[in-house]
This record gives structure tokens, C-alpha cells and sequence, in this order.
């Protein structure tokens, strides 16, 4: 059985880590370069950066940030932001990144996936979707949840895996920032329809949280922010209450 993973994720904004609620209220979390040296050391098994504004304020990743983390952890790290292009991946992947994610960028041309896929390796390339529940269907969002599309979470999903993805990041824009529990229901869903890892994303509160996604989930890894930011679960206990669980977790 492949090993669970935790992903601590840095979303940034003006050089600085934030967390917010619901995608909104942002706040500050600290330096993105220590925050991962902090948690390469303690044992994540990935990290994830999200340069939360760059498609919105339309420019590029910050490439000099990215090769700051990079040359301080080692352990594979995912970049987003702002990513139109297989240019755009060409230079991440050479200043460090072992991985990128889209997100409007793929909705907006779909065909970036087959693209990117081909020339680096689907396993590489993440997808990014965010969605939340409108009358009763997920619903994917884009610009950091700002804008609302057509398409519903598990048509473009599935799409998403045949079109050559690796990795889905599902982020339910309802759970987000709330420490409620991840969307449980949803990621089971997802789990039956793809054959593609898929991250759990948003609502991380407490360790059974973790638990609970890994097990009623059937996640392939949790992503969380705030509860490793600000110290409410340090990761190795964490990974030590999973195993506890009968969870195949990777011990440092």
C-alpha cells in the first residue's frame, strides 16, 4: 500500500504566507523560506506553493522565491500561480519546483494539460480544482474562487485525469479555513471515478481530521495551512496518531 502523505501548504501573497477563511480575510503566517525549511526537517512529505494572486493580478510566479524554497528543502515541492504555459513550466522546473499545478489556466484551455503531460510527464503535472457546493452541486471556481464556472467538481475531474494529469488538488472552497473536516463526501466520490491521486484540501482542524480523510475519504494525501502554521498539530505527532490508525505513513 503506498504511504499517506502530508502536505503542509504555503499560499502567497506580497512575499508572505497567509491564511484565510474561506478563501477571504487573509491574515500572515510568516517567511514562505523558513516556514519550508521548518517543515522539510519535520518531516512533510511534500510542500505545496501557491503565489495566491498572480493569476489574479495577471503576472508570473515569483521564480526568485521559488528558488529560495528549493535550495532549502528536500523533499518534492509543488508551485502554482499564474501558470499559462509550458514555458511557464519549463522555467519552474528549472529553478526547482519538482512539480506544478494549475488551475484557471487548464479550465480556460484544457488542452495545457494534454500539453504540459506530454513534454514533462504526467507526473509532474497537478491540477488544481476549486469548488463549492451551489444548490447542491460543486461547482468550480477560478482566480481564487472569485469566479464561478459551468462546470460541475466530477465531469471536469474526470476529464482532468484522461486528459493526462497526475495528481488532482481538490479544494472545497466551503470547508476552507473553517477546521471543520475535509469534504469527505466528495473525495470518496472523486476517489471512485479517477484512478489519479487526489489531495484533500481545506477544513484541516484537528488530527482526526487527517484520520477521517485518509479512512471515510479515501484521500490519497491531506494538504493544510493554518493548523501547521500557527503550531496546532505539529506534524510528527501527527504522522504518529495515523499510524496508530493502521495508516501507512512515511516516519522520518
Amino acid at each position: 500500500m503506498l504511504a499517506k502523505r502530508i502536505i503542509p501548504c504555503l499560499d502567497i501573497k506580497n512575499g508572505r504566507t497567509v491564511k484565510g477563511v474561506n478563501f477571504v480575510d487573509l491574515r500572515d503566517a510568516g517567511d514562505p523560506v523558513e516556514l519550508a525549511k521548518l517543515y522539510s526537517d519535520e518531516g512533510a512529505d511534500e510542500l505545496v506553493f501557491l503565489d495566491i494572486s498572480a493569476t489574479e493580478e495577471g503576472r508570473k510566479t515569483l521564480i526568485d522565491m521559488v528558488r529560495s524554497v528549493a535550495s532549502q528543502v528536500n523533499i518534492p515541492f509543488t508551485v502554482g500561480g499564474g501558470i499559462s504555459s509550458v514555458e511557464d513550466v519549463a522555467v519552474l522546473l528549472n529553478n526547482g519546483a519538482d512539480k506544478v499545478s494549475i488551475n484557471s489556466s487548464a479550465v480556460k484551455n484544457p488542452q495545457l494539460i494534454n500539453d504540459l503531460a506530454q513534454k514533462f510527464g504526467s507526473q509532474c503535472v497537478v491540477v488544481a480544482i476549486d469548488a463549492k457546493q451551489i444548490d447542491g452541486q460543486w461547482i468550480v471556481h477560478l482566480v481564487g474562487g472569485k469566479v464561478p464556472t459551468e462546470l460541475n467538481l466530477f465531469d471536469w475531474a474526470v476529464e482532468v485525469a484522461t486528459r493526462g494529469a497526475g495528481e488532482i488538488l481538490f479544494t472545497s472552497m466551503d470547508h476552507d479555513g473553517t477546521k471543520n473536516g475535509f469534504a469527505n463526501e466528495a473525495l470518496a466520490k472523486l476517489s471512485t471515478l479517477i484512478n489519479i491521486p487526489i489531495i484533500a484540501s481545506g477544513g484541516a482542524g484537528n488530527i482526526q481530521h487527517f484520520v477521517d480523510t485518509f479512512i471515510e475519504g479515501n484521500s490519497d494525501a491531506a494538504l493544510a495551512a493554518s493548523v501547521f502554521h500557527f503550531k496546532e498539530i505539529e506534524i510528527k505527532a501527527l504522522k504518529e496518531e495515523l499510524k496508530n490508525n493502521n495508516i501507512v505513513v512515511r516516519m522520518k
